[in-house]
């Protein structure tokens, strides 16, 4: 919907909202003009339900109106005494429009200064979890939310099995899109596998200012842009927030020229500095003297090796999948390893048709110059550039493209150039050769960013059983910081004798209140 859908839309809100309501209004000692005036009504009718006027706030909050709605049908019924639970149902399932009965055929009294206390222990449970589910949308929306770690295109950086919490901040909190949802899941109803949002209507995007922007070596949360795009139909559309999260560091900002040489990350024709933390790996093809066994548990326990980033040739070979630089050269000095070599391809021997943009003779460990675009950046167009933004400029800036011949044209002009509305990022994953990203569908708009991975509250080994929980949890990465130089400390200790502290704490309080009531 555009804005100016979006504010017809609003005006009829209101008109209907007034037409349900107005003799209400008046029986609360109001007048029935103030019914009629868009956010001052919502202000009235607050002091009307005897509801703090905060809460017209929480009524223009995507995802979280969608909750607040119900509860102020509810609470605007019982302040004319419709308290039953057949009128409570009644407003709920018939959306609101329950009210427009009471209004014109019910002869109801207004009570004024009414309790806000639930008469049972039921209604009172369901208002204190309505007000959780509230404050925990808030908050997983526009503050911090908590991301798992599924796969390994991260390793060594962000471990499968590592729980993280996701700044909304550091970037700018971005407003949801998607208008009508269940709050705090994303794209799928747990154990129903069946879409959790509604397709329409669609607010456009916002992001609210952030502390800073994203810079190379970030890790960034973000939805997989190409998510539906080769198979686009209404049923299978996914909106933007609702696309898949993906997780990979950004190796190209706007307006960067990056290369790929080797399996190294080049910009603007300067080698890219990773991070001390980052752990970037490769494959390897580790030959053994006269064909020798390594052995497993060294693999596993001494370089964190896993039997999943192993294969094993008839001829006692290896592959080694996921390899950091280091553990290579630690591997190189075993005295059963005869030779180890990084498994690089030249592009030209071995081009990879899979590889972004899909018409040059590149592979994942080379490939470009691409240039990364920025907003307000006016590129030229021809059968050469185009490739690298047909699916910017038709599906991510949503213009009409079609090319007829030599001729390109968008939204029916011909042109042989386009400027950019919006920032655009390269994502890559540390681990080279075992990641879908960037390198494979391109690049990551500005509003497709989540957000930025801060803190690792819980890490658990998939490959341990979970009956053997105390070996499960990777306590050393329990309560670190994504961030930072250096090897990451753990700040579980910490957290823990701050939590028993504050249960020491809240029990001589509570003692202490028991000794004065006695008195």
């Amino acid at each position: 919907m555009t804005a100016t859908q979006w504010f017809i839309f609003f005006l009829i809100l209101q008109v209907v909202h007034f037409l349900g309501t107005w003799k209400l209004y008046k029986k609360a000692g109001k007048q029935s003009w103030e019914a009629a005036i868009p956010i001052y009504n919502a202000i009235v009718l607050m002091k009307i339900i005897n509801r703090p006027k905060w809460w017209v706030i929480l009524l223009f909050i995507p995802i979280v109106n969608l909750i607040m709605f119900p509860v102020v049908w509810v609470e605007t019924l019982r302040s004319f005494g419709k308290n039953t639970t057949l009128d409570t149902a009644l407003g709920v399932l018939t959306l609101g429009l329950y009210i427009y009965y009471i209004n014109y055929t019910q002869d109801v009294k207004y009570i004024e200064n009414r309790s806000l206390h639930p008469k049972n222990k039921t209604a009172d449970t369901v208002s204190s979890l309505l007000f959780a589910v509230v404050v925990a949308t808030i908050v997983h929306t526009y503050v911090m939310q908590p991301f798992t770690i599924p796969t390994g295109s991260l390793e060594k950086t962000l471990l499968v099995g590592d729980f993280l919490f996701v700044s909304k901040n550091h970037y700018g909190a971005r407003t949801p899109m998607t208008t009508v949802a269940m709050p705090m899941v994303h794209d799928t109803i747990p154990g129903l596998k069946t879409k959790s949002y509604l397709n329409r209507p669609q607010l456009p995007y916002f992001r609210f200012p952030g502390f800073e922007p994203i810079e190379k070596n970030d890790i960034v949360v973000f939805n997989w842009p190409i998510d539906t795009i080769p198979n686009s139909t209404e049923d299978n559309f996914k909106p933007i927030d609702k696309k898949t999260n993906y997780v990979k560091r950004c190796v190209g900002t706007p307006g960067d020229s990056l290369s790929f040489v080797d399996g190294y990350a080049y910009i603007n024709g300067k080698k890219l500095i990773l991070s001390d933390r980052a752990r970037p790996q490769y494959s390897y093809r580790v030959t053994t003297v006269n064909g020798s066994m390594l052995d497993p548990n060294y693999l596993t326990k001494d370089l964190k090796i896993y039997p999943d980033d192993i294969r094993l040739y008839p001829d006692n070979s290896y592959i080694f999948v996921s390899l950091t630089d280091e553990n290579a050269a630690i591997l190189k000095k075993n005295s059963l390893v005869e030779s180890i070599t990084k498994l690089i391809m030249k592009a030209e021997e071995h081009p990879d048709p899979r590889v972004f943009p899909y018409t040059k003779k590149w592979n994942q460990d080379n490939l470009g110059p691409i240039y990364i675009p920025q907003a307000g950046k006016t590129v030229k167009l021809d059968k050469e550039s185009l490739p690298f933004y047909r699916t910017i400029i038709k599906e991510y800036e949503k213009n009409d493209l079609k090319v007829d011949g030599d001729k390109i044209m968008i939204n029916g002009q011909v042109t042989d150039s386009y400027t950019f509305k919006q920032d655009y990022y390269y994502m890559v994953g540390d681990n080279r050769h075992n990641s879908l990203d960037s390198r494979f569908w391109g690049f990551v708009p500005a509003d497709h960013i989540v957000g930025k991975p801060v803190f690792i509250w819980m890490s658990l080994d998939p490959t341990i059983p979970l009956s053997k929980v105390i070996d499960k949890v990777r306590w050393e990465r329990m309560f670190t910081t994504v961030g930072g130089s250096g090897e990451p400390v753990s700040y579980f200790g910490i957290f823990v004798l701050l939590l028993a502290g504050y249960f020491i704490a809240n029990f001589f309080i509570k003692r202490k209140k028991k000794r004065l009531d006695k008195y």
